[in-house]
């Protein structure tokens, strides 16, 4: 189920002390990050990933493959940080506002 805004303004006001959890390399979102960003996710729910460096379409194209691999939903992208939230339903971490 998608998110909806004020949740998503909730989830950014939660990520805006975190720190990158995933840093991705000059090979970009291959699929040991995508595994290693599914691990992050299942554990904390909202997850911050700094991406390697180029041009903002492949900065686009890493995080589709990330949201493709992971079924994530993409809360907010600031130049090459994105912050990432899936919900675990088997052990919720994150109360979301309604």
């Amino acid at each position: 189920m998608p998110i909806s805004p004020s949740q998503r303004r909730y989830l950014r006001s939660l990520a805006h002390d975190l720190h990158p959890v995933i840093l991705l390399g000059a090979k970009g979102a291959t699929e040991a990050v995508v595994k290693e960003l599914d691990l992050a996710l299942s554990h904390h729910e909202l997850v911050k990933v700094k991406l390697s460096g180029g041009d903002k379409e492949q900065r686009e194209e890493q995080i589709q493959v990330l949201i493709d691999g992971t079924k994530a939903e993409n809360v907010q992208e600031i130049g090459h940080i994105v912050v990432l939230f899936r919900r675990n339903e088997d052990d919720p971490r994150l109360a979301l506002p309604r």
